[in-house]
Order: C-alpha cells, then sequence, then structure tokens
C-alpha cells in the first residue's frame, strides 16, 4: 500500500495491457482482419433446424425412414394451380405430366410423384382446382439450398395453363435462412448508427463514444470467426447469428461503457492516465470480468439440452461474451493508454455545456441518489408495489401452450408460405403433416393388415397410408385429423405408440418430434436452472461476501423476466399487436424459444446487477454504512445502467424488426426484458429490498466469511471493521462518525 502523494506501484495486469500499447492495438487489427476472412461465408454453412432431440424416438424413426425409404419423404412440393379450371381437365392433366417429367430429370431431385400419377385423394385440393406435384432434393442442407436455387425459377409461375409454386420443407428452410440473412444485415444497419448517436449524448465526446463501438464490432466480427470453426465439428443454427450481433453489440457497449466512465471519473480527479487506468482495472474492470462470467453461465446452461438449436445460442453467447471482456479489458486500456486526456477530445456537447455550469463531482447522478433516497424511505411500498404489477403483467404466462416452428414464421408474402398456406387452408388431412410409423421385424401382409386396421380404428386418425415394404422394415403414413402439431395430434402420437404389434414400431413426424423436444426440455430443465442457480450464487457471493445478496440476486432477476414471458404468450401466442408488428400468430410458442429468452434475459439481468451492487459493495467497504452505500452505488451507477439498457435495448429492437417471427419475439421480448430490469428492477426493488433487510444484508457465518477474505474479490479499500460482512465502520476509529471516510485513510493504488 502506498501513499496518496507517492508514485503509484503498477500491477501485472495493468503493466500488460500498457506496456506496448500501440503494438496491442495493431495486433488486434491484424487478428480482426484474420477473423473477417476465417468468419465469411459463416451464414451459409449454418444450418435452420435443430429443434429435435437427437437421442429420441421419432429422429430415430426419422433417420431410419430416411435410409431405407428416401423417396418416400417428399421435401419440395410443387403447388399447380389450374385456375378456373378443373386439375382433371386434359389440358391441365398434360401439363403437370410435362412439368413432373422436368422435375425428374433434374440432378439432385428423386422421388418425384404427383397427383396425376397416384390420384391421391391427400394430394389434390378439396375444390378440385389445385393439385401436388412432391419430389426429395437430396444432400446436406448447403446442397439442397443450391439445388432449390437453380431449379425453383425454372418451375415458379406461369407453366402453359397453370401457375406453379414452390413450396415444401426444403423451400421453407432455404427461404428462412435467406431472409435472417438479410434481416440481420438490415439490423445491424440500423443499431450501429442509433447506438453511435446514443453514445455521444452519454459521452459527448465523440473519441469515447467510437471506443465501445469499436469493442463491439471486435466481439462480433471474432464470434463469427468462432462459429465458422464450429460448423466445422457441429451442426450451428443460423438463428444463433442473431444472438452473435445483439450480445457482441450490447455486452461490449456495456462493458467499455463502464470501463471508459470510471477511467474519465479518475482522470476528472486528478489521476495520470496510468494511474487512472490501473484504478479502473482494479474497480470496473474487475466487475466487467465478474459480469462476464455470469453472463457466460447463464448461457451454458443451453449446453445441457440436447437440441442442437440450443447448443448453437450456447456457442454463440458464450464465444461473443468472452471476447467482448477480453476486448475491453485488453484492448481497451490500450487505447485509453494512447488517448490519455484526448478521450475527451470531440466533445460535441461543449456549446450546452458553456450556457450552463458544469456540476461538481457530488452532483453527478444526484437524481439517482435523490431516487434511492425517496425508494427507501419507503421501502415497503416499492418493494410489494413493484413486486405485484410484475406478477400481474408475467400471470398470461400460465396459459402458454409450446408447438413447433414451421412456415407461419415466414412473413405472408414470402413464396413459400404463400404455397404451405394454400395447403394447410385448402388440401384434406394436413398434406406433408402427417405422422409416420417405421415397423422392423418379419412380418406378414396379414399382420401388417391388421396393424393398420387397428391405427384406422383410433379416434384421431383421418386416413392410413401403406404400408411400404423394404425387407424387414414397413412404413405407415397416418393422417391426423385437424392440425398437424394440434393437441389431439400430440395426443395421437401417445395413442400410436400404444398400439400393440407384433413388430417394432417407432413413431415420428411434426407432432411426435415436438411431443419429443417438449420431453427432452422439461427432463433437462431444472438441472439447467439448478446450474444458472448454484453458480450464480456462488459467483455473486465471491463478489459480495453476503449470503443474502446472492439470494436476493436471483429472485429478483427472474422476477424482472415475468413482463417478458407474459408478454411473449400475450403478443406471439394470443396474437396481440400481430397486424401491428407484422406477423401471424400460429397459436402456440416453439418450445425451445421461453428455455433460449430466460437464458439470454437473465444473464443479462445479471449484468446490471453486478455492476450495481459491486459499486455498493465498494462504497460500504469504504464507510460501512448501509443505506449511504445504496444511496451512493445507485447515484453512480444508475445513469449509466439505464443508458447501456437502451443502448442494448435499441440493438434488440433493431433484431425484432425481422420478417421471422422467431427472431421478432426474441429482439422484442429481451429488450422488454432489459429495460424492465434497469428502469425497475434496479431502480425501485433492489434499493427497497436491500433497505428492508438492513444490515443483515451483509451477513455471512464465520466460515464463509473467511472463505471469501481470502478467495473473494474486493473493490477499493475497506474501512477498519468493515469487511463487507456488515460489521461496519462506526466505531473503529475514536471520534470518527460512522460512515464518514477519514482524510488520512490510504487509498490503494497497486494494481
Amino acid at each position: 500500500m502506498t501513499e496518496v502523494n507517492e508514485p503509484p506501484r503498477v500491477g501485472g495486469w495493468t503493466r500488460f495491457v500498457t506496456a506496448r500499447p500501440r503494438l496491442a492495438l495493431l495486433a488486434a487489427l491484424v487478428l480482426t482482419v484474420l477473423a473477417v476472412l476465417a468468419g465469411s461465408g459463416v451464414a451459409d454453412r449454418m444450418s435452420s433446424g435443430g429443434w429435435e432431440d437427437p437421442a429420441a424416438e421419432s429422429t430415430y424413426a426419422t433417420q431410419a425412414i430416411e435410409r431405407e425409404f428416401p423417396d418416400s419423404r417428399p421435401n419440395l412440393l410443387l403447388l399447380v394451380d389450374a385456375g378456373e379450371a378443373s386439375v382433371d381437365d386434359p389440358a391441365v392433366a398434360a401439363e403437370a405430366a410435362r412439368l413432373t417429367e422436368r422435375l425428374a430429370g433434374e440432378e439432385g431431385i428423386t422421388g418425384v410423384g404427383s397427383y396425376w400419377q397416384t390420384r391421391s385423394p391427400a394430394l389434390r385440393a378439396e375444390d378440385g382446382r389445385e393439385a401436388l406435384i412432391a419430389a426429395r432434393v437430396t444432400g446436406d442442407e448447403t446442397t439442397m439450398g443450391e439445388t432449390l436455387d437453380r431449379i425453383a425459377p425454372l418451375f415458379r409461375g406461369e407453366q402453359g395453363v397453370v401457375e406453379v409454386g414452390v413450396g415444401g420443407p426444403v423451400a421453407v428452410r432455404h427461404e428462412m435462412q435467406t431472409i435472417i440473412q438479410e434481416d440481420l444485415l438490415r439490423a445491424e444497419l440500423i443499431a450501429l448508427p442509433v447506438t453511435l448517436v446514443l453514445l455521444v449524448m452519454v459521452f459527448g465526446s465523440a473519441v469515447a463514444a467510437l471506443l465501445p463501438l469499436g469493442i463491439g464490432i471486435v466481439a462480433i466480427l471474432g464470434a463469427n470467426a468462432i462459429l465458422r470453426g464450429l460448423t466445422e465439428f457441429t451442426e450451428v443454427s443460423v438463428f444463433a447469428m442473431n444472438l452473435t450481433t445483439a450480445l457482441g453489440l450490447g455486452l461490449a457497449i456495456d462493458y467499455a461503457l463502464f470501463i471508459v466512465r470510471r477511467f474519465r471519473e479518475e482522470l476528472s480527479a486528478g489521476a495520470e492516465p496510468l494511474t487512472a487506468i490501473g484504478t479502473t482495472l482494479r474497480t470496473a474492470g474487475r466487475t466487467v470480468l465478474f459480469s462476464a462470467l455470469t453472463v457466460a453461465v447463464s448461457l451454458a446452461a443451453m449446453l445441457l439440452f440436447p437440441q442442437y438449436f440450443l447448443q448453437s445460442f450456447a456457442y454463440a453467447g458464450i464465444a461473443v461474451v468472452l471476447l467482448a471482456a477480453t476486448a475491453a479489458l485488453i484492448l481497451l486500456p490500450a487505447a485509453l493508454m494512447v488517448l490519455g486526456h484526448r478521450v475527451d477530445a470531440l466533445d460535441l456537447r461543449r456549446l450546452l455545456r458553456r450556457k450552463r455550469p458544469a456540476k461538481a463531482p457530488g452532483e453527478e447522478g444526484a437524481a439517482w441518489g435523490r431516487m434511492a433516497t425517496l425508494v427507501m424511505r419507503r421501502a415497503p411500498f416499492f418493494a410489494l408495489g413493484t413486486t405485484a404489477v410484475l406478477v400481474l403483467l408475467g400471470l398470461p404466462f400460465l396459459g402458454v401452450k409450446f408447438g413447433t416452428a414451421d412456415d407461419r414464421q415466414l412473413p405472408s408474402t414470402a413464396q413459400s408460405r404463400v404455397v404451405q398456406d394454400h395447403i394447410r387452408e385448402g388440401f384434406p388431412g394436413s398434406p406433408g403433416g402427417g405422422l409416420e410409423v417405421l415397423a422392423e421385424g418379419r412380418a406378414t401382409e396379414a399382420q401388417y393388415a391388421a396393424y393398420k386396421e387397428g391405427v384406422a380404428g383410433l379416434p384421431e386418425v383421418v386416413r392410413v397410408e401403406g404400408p411400404l415394404v423394404k425387407g424387414d422394415a414397413a412404413y405407415f403414413t397416418v393422417l391426423p385429423k385437424g392440425e398437424a402439431v394440434d393437441d389431439p395430434a400430440q395426443r395421437l402420437v401417445g395413442d400410436l405408440r400404444a398400439v400393440d404389434a407384433p413388430f417394432d414400431t417407432s413413431v415420428t413426424g411434426a407432432a411426435a418430434v415436438l411431443v419429443d423436444s417438449k420431453d427432452a426440455i422439461a427432463e433437462r430443465l431444472p438441472m439447467a436452472a439448478l446450474f444458472i442457480v448454484v453458480v450464480t450464487l456462488f459467483l455473486v457471493f465471491l463478489l459480495t461476501g453476503s449470503v443474502l445478496i446472492p439470494v436476493q440476486a436471483v429472485l429478483l432477476n427472474a422476477l424482472s423476466l415475468t413482463a417478458m414471458f407474459g408478454a411473449m404468450v400475450w403478443v406471439f401466442q394470443d396474437g396481440h399487436l400481430s397486424g401491428l408488428l407484422g406477423f401471424t400468430s400460429p397459436g402456440s410458442i416453439e418450445t425451445t424459444l421461453p428455455v433460449i429468452m430466460f437464458c439470454v434475459a437473465f444473464g443479462l439481468s445479471m449484468d446490471y446487477g453486478v455492476f450495481l451492487l459491486s459499486r455498493i459493495k465498494e462504497e460500504h467497504d469504504l464507510t460501512g454504512d448501509h443505506e449511504q452505500a445504496v444511496r451512493h452505488g445507485l447515484q453512480r451507477t444508475g445513469g449509466l445502467i439505464t443508458a447501456a439498457a437502451v443502448i442494448l435495448a435499441v440493438v434488440m429492437v433493431a433484431i425484432g424488426t425481422s420478417r421471422v417471427t422467431n427472431t421478432k419475439m426474441l429482439g422484442l421480448g429481451i429488450a422488454l426484458a432489459v429495460l424492465m430490469d434497469a428502469m425497475i428492477i434496479r431502480s425501485l426493488l433492489v434499493p427497497s429490498v436491500m433497505r428492508l433487510a438492513g444490515r443483515a444484508t451483509w451477513w455471512a457465518p464465520g466460515p464463509l466469511r473467511r472463505f471469501h477474505e481470502r478467495f473473494g474479490l474486493s473493490e477499493g479499500e475497506s474501512a477498519p471493521g468493515a469487511g463487507g460482512t456488515g460489521t461496519g465502520r462506526a466505531g473503529s476509529e475514536p471520534g470518527s462518525e460512522p460512515g464518514s471516510r477519514s482524510e488520512t485513510e490510504p487509498t490503494r493504488t497497486t494494481v
């Protein structure tokens, strides 16, 4: 420890990041260019599926049917519209035959069949004016996309006396992937300039405003390179790119905001740039590292689920969080060392400052300090009132219905969506959406016939087709009543699996995949929640040394998500605001989406919680005054947390402008959760709850207190006897006032 007026001793990390700052920035530039090259084309290598459980019965049956009966599972549909004529008209039939022959001759296409060949009622519209040609596009998703891009223009549109639309699962996936890439580019073009304007408003200085934006771009480009590498080893969902952009910009800006703000505070207090960087890294830097760990923990919970759709969000989120924190803790200090006092250059608010006197140091954030005082004075009212409002906002989630993503995720004008709408509304028995039964084991025709008769007698069955037999395997198609994944179809899955048969059976299809996916999530959800809670409790204890604060943090963070979950059901499931927001509600929520939104939003809530708690802890260690610590923490961080939340919400809203419903829900839902957390939880609920808990907030039993003293984090120098455990400074020095700071108290400058 050194006296204030002595030269500071520079610790290892500060020395490392400031020794050759220009070389560090040049190396970062080179690595960023390499990341751009490595991450190019990442979206083209990503997949648009991943909702199924790889170990589920439905997945096994799907793979077996595709292997044994590949031509029986069409993924491309041509909708042939005869206009005012009937599809049985000779001219229409002749044109359809030519189309079928042409399609069968295309490379990468197998299993071509049509209504005109089979006369299957499932392939003919009920009004007799539309019918289907079905085929299978072979290869992986990249190959199928290339095939579709080649043949779709050849078949789409007017073809002789008929009009042809291109649809089917492969067309839906490919169009969804294309739209997501286009929407993501548009979101970035919206978010970047708006974010820059907001940063200039926060900092005033254009130079200071550019630093967080630069860190965000480095994090996004680096994460894209990591995802590109992962696609060589595993499936990665294209939806995860949205999270990369949102978290890359949002968290990098959060971290840079707090570091640059603390650096400028230290400069304003008279510190030299090197000393200011050291103090900043010891305080805000440690908090950034801690925050990144808490966010990464929340995202890592998605790795516990078997669906690669969820795992992809964990890959993307963890990569971008760690890169954002690394850039903020290495590149940003190097940039600040180069800039020094020039970090305040190009102050765009100087004209406004000339018209009013500058704020004194103690006046910064005074309004937040007054709010904290008001909230703590009426703590019971604010604690109970805000809790009641948040619970009320979350009530619609009690009526949630889970479904699966389909073509209705796309805008109503998308070509594949138009085709699927026609099929859904005009064709009997939901063609393409039926259930499939794989029978394995030797059996006679009589046994197959008896099994088919038993299945046909189930109450939710419209028709049973098949079997197709190949060796010891057979394949049945079961068309359910109503929608392909509604409640009756899901009940039918259980009924089919319960039918006795003299051979082994496995059921797949959209409803079966949904049932198995819900079961897999329900099975692993307690484990994931326990993982998040336990690790979060431990990390927050390391930061605060308190037993009660980690529990408060977890409960209040969970409470902050109620509005998001309530809005998810009220808006997207029930369809309110669908016209304003431009989407079609399928009447359900995709099963994996609440898991993603919980993990992301909970992590972001912890991000803001850590920033507030670390500043409260720092003040409490210095003074031992509980209420003053809460007031000071909110005063110092309230405005900054709100600014960071608004900027992150802008990024998420930009993502929410997507034309794909799931992406829209993800962006708008998390934006709502972030704003509720910053403006309600951190501003009202945290100070009121901490006031009600009083000095017990900082209590910890002896063994845990000693553990924290040895392994925990501490920002700032503790007052004698404060220790962050509730003993306080009061009475620690003769003649000193409780909570006051001694003018002779040394300040730690070792980093």
